[in-house]
């Protein structure tokens, strides 16, 4: 009994050995074997970079919507209070309603205000936000990246005079360290008869931060409250209540609880309400670029048509004598679906593993590109961020694998099917 009438009922499995044999000999077939080797080669390569490559930029997109939300909402709060619940002694109270409503752990009364800060070197432009010590303290990423200094003396005048904490690029650019001297001046501080006038007043540096985004290191300085309140005529009012949770994804479903515990008076909005348009620019971004290099993979999967085309033509004898002798379509069909489909599987297993270790790899990688070329490959005075983020999303890599084999089968099918229709007698007339 011949091989291809092993099986069972007088013929061979589906994808059997003798299917999957002759699948992989033309694969490694020479050219002068009709074999098309460097074209299989040139599929390979194509869909393995293909895949690398989305899987690294849409990890790095994840990474860097990771870092900057993380760097933003630890910064700024997850939901922020307004309203009549501000002022004075209705204050106090509504924060510590706020703070027994669960997940929340952190209700923070904030006054923040632009000023113009003039240094030794320069005068600029600057954002000063109020805060008590304590809250200071609390909010992890001025407290936990202290370059420079530190904050005992912050509220506290150790220097004997009021303390502020300035970024570390804004402390540079202006001139200035721990233990110096920085002049602020407000443009609306000082209430008289005829309105506000500007407010200068000195500060003693106690410290500098380093945040990690240079938006935040060069514009922001830090002042108690009570300092605030004075500096900008804000008596015994704040600007906002900002309220931490423990998942900021969560944010938008505990409004109504905040809200509730606020007062009636009060108007809560969240972080996705505040910078609605810039997270949405970041996700149109995101899938727009999934499409176009989904487009890409698409496009190095169609190489296999054309490989799996010639090698249908250069074995057209060979289709011919295993019709003849016993092999059917769905057989001859089977044989260039494993071929074309190894090609694909190939190329993607390729691609993730390479695509992987760059994402799990990038810090030395960029360190080792930095360290090559001389040239900042992040600059953070772009991109806000001062290293090259980036986290493998799995299920997202395993939707591009999924990808990348649904088109390389599906572009392995018309030339497995032509190959399939082959006429015996056609093919063997000029023999």
């Amino acid at each position: 009994m011949s091989q291809v009438q092993a099986g069972e009922g007088g013929r061979a499995p589906p994808f059997g050995l003798w299917e999957r044999m002759l699948a992989g000999r033309y694969l490694r077939a020479k050219r002068s074997q009709g074999g098309v080797a460097l074209i299989s080669i040139i599929s390979f390569v194509g869909i393995t970079v293909a895949v690398a490559v989305l899987i690294v930029v849409m990890s790095v997109m994840n990474g860097f919507r990771a870092e900057l939300l993380g760097k933003i909402l630890g910064f700024n709060g997850h939901l922020f209070v307004s309203g009549a619940v501000l002022d004075g002694a209705a204050r106090g109270p509504a924060v510590e309603r706020i703070l027994k409503v669960p997940g929340v752990t952190q209700a923070t009364p904030v006054i923040e205000a632009q000023a113009i800060a003039m240094g030794p070197n320069q005068i600029t432009g600057a954002i000063v936000r109020g805060l008590t010590p304590g809250d200071l303290r609390a909010t992890r990423i001025v407290a936990g990246n202290i370059t420079r200094g530190d904050l005992r003396g912050f509220g506290q005048g150790d220097y004997g005079g009021d303390v502020v904490v300035v970024g570390a690029r804004l402390a540079e650019q202006i001139g200035v360290k721990p233990g110096d001297n920085i002049s602020l001046i407000s443009p609306s501080g000082g209430a008289t008869a005829f309105g506000g006038t500007p407010l200068q007043k000195s500060y003693v540096v106690g410290a500098t931060f380093t945040a990690g985004m240079s938006q935040y290191d060069q514009a922001y300085i830090f002042m108690p409250l009570d300092q605030a309140q004075l500096f900008f005529g804000r008596e015994n009012t704040v600007d906002a209540i900002e309220v931490r949770v423990t998942d900021p994804d969560k944010a938008p479903g505990l409004k109504a609880a905040v809200t509730r515990a606020a007062g009636p008076s009060a108007l809560v909005a969240d972080w996705t309400q505040r910078d609605a348009s810039y997270w949405g620019a970041l996700k149109v971004e995101r899938n727009v670029m999934r499409l176009i290099l989904m487009l890409i993979v698409a496009i190095a999967a169609l190489n296999i048509i054309s490989g799996l085309t010639m090698l249908v033509k250069n074995k057209g004898r060979d289709i011919a004598i295993l019709r003849t002798i016993g092999a059917g379509q769905g057989a001859i069909l089977r044989i260039f679906f494993l071929a074309g489909a190894t090609i694909g599987t190939l190329g993607t297993a390729a691609g993730l593993a390479l695509g992987a270790l760059i994402s799990i790899y990038i810090d030395p990688i960029q360190s080792f590109v930095e360290w090559a070329t001389g040239q900042a490959v992040f600059s953070s005075d772009v991109y806000f961020l001062n290293r090259l983020p980036a986290k493998v999303d799995w299920v997202e890599v395993s939707i591009i694998v999924g990808f990348s084999l649904a088109m390389s089968m599906i572009c392995t099918l018309p030339p497995a099917w032509r190959a399939s229709r082959l006429d015996p007698v056609e093919a063997l007339r000029y023999e």
